[in-house]
């Protein structure tokens, strides 16, 4: 794990790869230095053959607070804001693009930027005391970067009316609205991202990086070409030795062993 003092902590073991957003004073804001550290993380992660999947967690008392408003204030300059969302936008989409699965464990507040980075997570596992929101409209500012990440997991209504209100939702709303996965107390909270964690190792690698990559690209095509795509994506995948392994053991009744390819 990095040093304590370090704005984001990284402990990797077993092909899994935690990453906790360590600035608990300020609730987890995204600052310049915690955005590049993310980065860097998850750049790493995605050139290891090994990883399997990531957990993102956060020290304190929220999950994450979204910007660092005060660290976005003494930098008054349009280029400026320009480029801290396109760092944002960026960080968002090494997520999505990330070969292995992403979970986030949310045991606190979720706002605005800090909701784009749970809706931006493959999965989400959320204490049931959480609570989220885009709140951004609260001081004049239309969370337009965390809408992107948002409107692709909650329907359009519900998307735009927490926009617009920047009304905070409970760890139940959320989960109804499709915006995490599960719903538990914090003391399972742990128990659970681990059992979602297992579930996920004991599969084979190669099946679940392929069907990391399909699963994104094809939801932003139409119908037809999403079938197209996934269809070719299948026919290679049954090529695969891990198939092969995977269909005789079910055959055989018992356990595969998976190599990986």
């Amino acid at each position: 794990m990095a040093n304590a003092g370090d704005v984001l902590l990284v402990e990797r073991g077993d092909g899994v790869a935690t990453l906790t957003l360590n600035r608990p004073d300020q609730f987890n804001a995204l600052s310049e230095e915690l955005l590049d550290a993310l980065q860097a993380a998850l750049a790493d992660i995605a050139q290891d053959q090994d990883a399997r999947c990531v957990v993102l967690a956060g020290n304190g008392r929220a999950f994450c607070a979204g910007h660092d408003l005060k660290q976005m204030r003494s930098k008054p300059d349009q280029d400026y804001y320009n480029q801290l969302f396109q760092q944002c936008g960026q960080v968002m989409q090494s997520i999505v693009n990330l070969p292995v699965p992403v979970i986030a464990r949310v045991h606190g507040t979720a706002t605005a930027a800090g909701c784009q980075l749970v809706a931006s997570c493959d999965l989400a596992v959320a204490a049931d005391a959480a609570r989220f929101a885009v709140s951004g409209i609260n001081v004049g500012l239309f969370c337009s970067t965390p809408a992107v990440a948002l409107t692709r997991n909650v329907a359009a209504k519900k998307a735009f009316e927490m926009l617009v209100t920047g009304e905070f939702i409970n760890a139940q709303d959320a989960r109804e609205n499709g915006l995490v996965n599960h719903v538990v107390p914090l003391e399972e909270l742990d128990a659970k991202v681990a059992a979602l964690v297992s579930a996920i190792c004991a599969k084979s690698p190669l099946a679940v990086r392929t069907g990391k990559s399909m699963f994104q690209r094809q939801r932003g095509m139409g119908l037809a070409e999403a079938y197209d795509f996934a269809a070719g994506v299948m026919a290679r995948n049954m090529m695969a030795e891990d198939v092969s392994e995977g269909i005789d053991a079910f055959m055989q009744k018992r356990h595969p062993i998976w190599k990986g390819r």
